[in-house]
């Protein structure tokens, strides 16, 4: 997909190579450049040290963690019948996944994180396009629901739980309906825990949100989950995403409606 919108890509570069070969391949001309580094890349730790190296030259630097639960990752291992980078060494395969896990923890606390766990390949591409056209620089604040039956996102930094609010899944002519649709809103919008519950996390966002920014924290993702993840949570995402791009650049996310895309 990065390829397609223009970037020049290079795949499974050695850490300590990304400030060197980032200055090449301007000095060759391109200006997007997209570059894949995992745990098959050599001397991991020197990531974080050669992103400061990038942004001391003026360079802007975008760091994208594609993550996904265990059980996800070993059945995709055991589906395609891939090697894992880490096997070896008497590992077993569960245990090459959290050795990862761990050896990359650190490049994850610097990267906008997405979990990957129950994305279809075409959400996952138009989740990366979302995130390249909010551009650089100032805080990404992500507002994302989910279904606390599909376990809480593992790109969640604050989790919010609506599952204490009225349910429009129990009105019948609701049921199939979403939190986008207005006769959704209209029904929460009438209950008055609904207009409390926004307000208070409203109030502290508010509070928090420049207090975050000023750590240089670049990506916030605030899940708020219900019990399907269609209803209550998609309707108070869209409202938070509503209230805070006007001073905020937000990009907001539907994880049980993601699982529609066919």
């Amino acid at each position: 997909m990065l390829e397609d919108s223009g970037y020049y890509c290079v795949d499974n570069l050695p850490a300590m190579l990304l400030a060197e070969v980032a200055q090449f391949l301007a000095e060759a001309g391109h200006e997007r450049v997209a570059v894949s580094v995992d745990a098959r890349s050599a001397a991991l730790g020197a990531l974080p040290a050669q992103f400061g190296a990038l942004a001391a030259k003026g360079v802007e630097c975008r760091a994208l963690f594609l993550e996904a639960t265990a059980p996800v990752l070993l059945r995709r291992f055991s589906e395609t019948r891939r090697r894992h980078p880490l096997a070896g060494a008497g590992l077993t395969l569960a245990e090459a996944i959290e050795a990862e896990r761990r050896l990359l923890a650190d490049v994850a606390a610097l990267a906008h994180r997405v979990d990957t766990s129950h994305l279809q390949p075409r959400t996952l591409r138009g989740w990366v396009r979302e995130l390249l056209a909010a551009g650089a620089g100032a805080l990404t604040l992500t507002f994302e629901s989910f279904a606390f039956r599909d376990g809480i996102p593992l790109d969640a930094d604050w989790v919010l739980d609506a599952r204490m609010l009225p349910n429009p899944h129990w009105a019948p002519e609701l049921r199939e309906l979403t939190g986008r649709d207005a006769a959704v809103a209209r029904y929460l919008e009438a209950e008055p825990a609904v207009g409390r519950y926004l307000e208070d996390v409203r109030a502290l966002l508010a509070r928090w949100l420049p207090e975050i920014a000023r750590e240089s924290r670049s990506y916030v993702t605030v899940a708020i989950g219900c019990t399907g993840g269609r209803h209550r949570s998609v309707y108070l995402a869209e409202r938070l995403a509503e209230a805070f791009g006007r001073d905020w650049r937000v990009l907001v996310r539907h994880r049980a409606l993601a699982a529609d895309v066919p």
